[in-house]
């Protein structure tokens, strides 16, 4: 992948996904707020190396990310043999699969270009490489649509001076656009709430502070930026009145698999009676996981933890566990925030009703 590179400039609004040329074209999030940087990506080994490198990362972004991984695979054989292209396919999925274990989004994605794949069988494979980019243009723009609706549902949660304490990054750039756990910000605010964001800065990898803390500065959205460790001493002298995160997978009866801290929030949250929201597309529901024991933990590697960038701070030789998520019990989440709705107190049968509504 060939980057382009500029400076970031102050209020620019940007896609985390776009098709131009065709190609993908990715920004690199592991640049901001330092550069903005799209690298582009040609293949579904690049889309796959784009999502274990976290150049994309958040769930509904890595379905978008996946879903393009599939229609660049077909583009890429559809003038070889119908045999290679059949095991050319196989070996895309399989290896887009392979690039991260947790979000469960990555999964949906893939079993809905593999269904549109297998409706197409027998067709010119340069008619079913068009039909698969244009299931991956649908699912970018769904994307952008189910989060304004789960955003309109979750604004209605928080009250007109809010302040709320996120986690990780679930805006703009974990999604295909508008974000989660930040669009019921967005359209709190849009609503004429006043609405203020207190920004975990999400360690090892810093989401919340390059990234959540980015967004919001880019659109004038009061946010101040703390550390993980400074959570529960504002919730005891009473300054956060909401936790509002985003989610990797859901399990069915109401666990959370979300970036690595948000179960301390929600113990804290517990403690000192605020409220725990947890705003998801209903693609991050995982029906064939009964708890969150049974979502898989991704473990990344130990230079996150040793140190950011060039620069390292641990000593040599020191172990390290770098867990990038953990799971919140259904008991802790105070409501689950969808495009169909919010689920006050989630579980196993409130979930099964909202999924076949």
């Amino acid at each position: 992948m060939n980057p382009d590179t500029q400076p970031v400039q102050a209020k620019l609004r940007v896609q985390t996904l776009r098709w131009h040329d065709d190609r993908l074209e990715l920004l690199d999030q592991r640049l901001l707020p330092a550069l903005l940087e799209y690298c582009k990506a040609t293949t579904a080994q690049d889309v796959a190396q784009a999502i274990r490198a976290m150049v994309v990362r958040g769930a509904p972004a890595i379905g978008c990310a996946a879903a393009y991984g599939v229609a660049l695979a077909a583009r890429e054989l559809r003038f070889g043999s119908r045999a290679d292209f059949a095991a050319g396919m196989e070996k895309a999925f399989a290896l887009l699969a392979a690039s991260r274990p947790t979000a469960v989004n990555l999964f949906w994605a893939l079993q809905r270009m593999r269904g549109v794949l297998q409706q197409m069988q027998g067709q010119d494979m340069s008619t079913i490489a068009e039909v698969l980019l244009d299931e991956a243009h649908a699912v970018l723009a769904e994307d952008i649509e189910i989060n304004r609706a789960l955003g309109t549902h979750g604004a209605q949660l928080l009250s007109h001076g809010a302040r709320v304490l996120t986690h990780c990054n679930a805006g703009a750039l974990a999604t295909a656009g508008y974000g989660t756990a930040l669009g019921v910000v967005r359209s709190a605010i849009e609503s004429g709430k006043q609405i203020s964001v207190i920004a975990n800065e999400t360690r090892p990898f810093l989401q919340g502070a390059r990234l959540t803390a980015w967004e919001l500065v880019q659109e004038g959205i009061a946010v101040t930026l703390i550390t993980d460790g400074m959570s529960g001493h504002l919730m005891s002298r009473g300054e956060i009145d909401a936790v509002v995160v985003g989610a990797d997978r859901v399990a069915a009866n109401g666990d959370v698999a979300n970036k690595i801290g948000s179960y301390m929030l929600a113990v804290l949250a517990r403690r000192h009676g605020i409220p725990f929201y947890v705003a998801c597309p209903l693609s991050s529901i995982d029906q064939q996981i009964s708890d969150g024991s049974r979502i898989p933990i991704e473990e990344r590697p130990s230079e996150e933890v040793l140190g950011f960038g060039e620069t390292r701070w641990a000593p040599s030789g020191v172990a390290v566990r770098n867990p990038a998520f953990d799971v919140t019990p259904a008991d802790l989440v105070s409501a689950l925030i969808t495009e169909r709705g919010v689920v006050l107190k989630p579980d196993a049968q409130k979930i099964a009703a909202l999924l076949s509504r």
